[in-house]
């Protein structure tokens, strides 16, 4: 496979993945807001600390009020981090590589833009946004559906694995990293602490992890039984742990790279070696940015072993 496919497949599971994530952040946090007492809100910024789009976003707007920040993390054209740049991106990728994937992916990537042209303004209405962030979350489910059902399991396919569950285990340290450590130490925590809960039950469900953690842990919802839920399971496929084992036991159907393994190995070994207890006294966010440069020397390792042309 050229280098040139293999990298713009990889992306392509990254923007999906993205576009998904995307959608449900905003979600969780409209339900968050009406959770929390008014003196204690949190507002809207924490999701562009969570996309690390603080920079890109103060370029373009004043305020981090609700309605640009919606439209920045939606609609917006020129930012980065939106629904609709991602979905756009993926939709080049995959008018580029048509023949290394099924033809309903062209069209059902297709619907999701179109949903987004005709009814992104529903998005920035708070009475629609609800039912239409699910529309989206539905779509993007449902063209993994097409992809994960009638995709062959050739070269191709793992690269687009390796960027689904990269995007994933990222998405999911940068949740854990603004929801948990900005939001509840830093934001008028003694305030916070009564609702302390509630923001740990808004991060599983970022996720959609509630029902699988009080399936599994069988505990009441916790900080530190939560992070080691989201951190270290091996069976929940949002979690780092299973997304980067799920990397790792790819990468024995691709050429060999030495380079790619030990990087997904010694973050998985950062993780697994984490006491959470510990880290929740000590320093979770100085742990979780660790945990992130090590997922972004994942990626440059692929990059150079994969898709620069030789």
């Amino acid at each position: 496979m050229l280098s040139r496919v293999a990298d713009n497949l990889y992306w392509c599971g990254r923007y999906l993945q993205r576009a998904e994530n995307t959608a449900r952040l905003v979600t969780v946090n409209g339900h968050l807001l009406l959770d929390l007492p008014k003196q204690v809100q949190t507002g809207w910024q924490p999701l562009i600390e969570i996309l690390g789009m603080e920079k890109k976003f103060a370029s373009l707007y004043d305020d981090a009020t609700e309605a640009n920040v919606i439209r920045f993390l939606l609609t917006d054209e020129r930012s980065p981090a939106s629904i609709l740049s991602s979905v756009r991106r993926a939709r080049e990728i995959v008018r580029t590589v048509r023949d290394s994937m099924p033809q309903e992916t062209w069209e059902k990537l297709n619907d999701i833009n179109l949903l987004l042209q005709a009814d992104g303004d529903k998005g920035l209405n708070r009475r629609y946004r609800q039912e239409f962030l699910q529309r989206v979350i539905d779509a993007c489910l449902l063209l993994f559906g097409v992809l994960t059902s009638n995709m062959s399991r050739d070269v191709g396919f793992q690269f687009l694995r390796l960027g689904t569950n990269l995007e994933q285990a990222d998405m999911t340290t940068r949740i854990l990293d603004v929801r948990s450590v900005n939001l509840i130490h830093t934001r008028a925590a003694e305030e916070l602490r009564p609702f302390e809960n509630i923001q740990w039950m808004s991060v599983l469900r970022s996720l959609t992890a509630y029902e699988m953690y009080r399936r599994l842990v069988r505990e009441r919802v916790q900080g530190d039984r939560v992070l080691r839920f989201l951190l270290q399971d091996r069976e929940f496929p949002r979690s780092v742990v299973f997304c980067l084992v799920r990397m790792q036991r790819t990468l024995p159907k691709l050429p060999e790279k030495r380079s790619v393994e030990r990087a997904i190995t010694r973050t998985l070994a950062l993780l697994r070696d984490a006491d959470v207890e510990s880290l929740m006294e000590k320093g979770l966010s100085e742990f979780l940015d660790e945990v992130q440069v090590g997922i972004a020397g994942i990626d440059d390792a692929l990059s150079d072993a994969y898709f620069k042309a030789s």
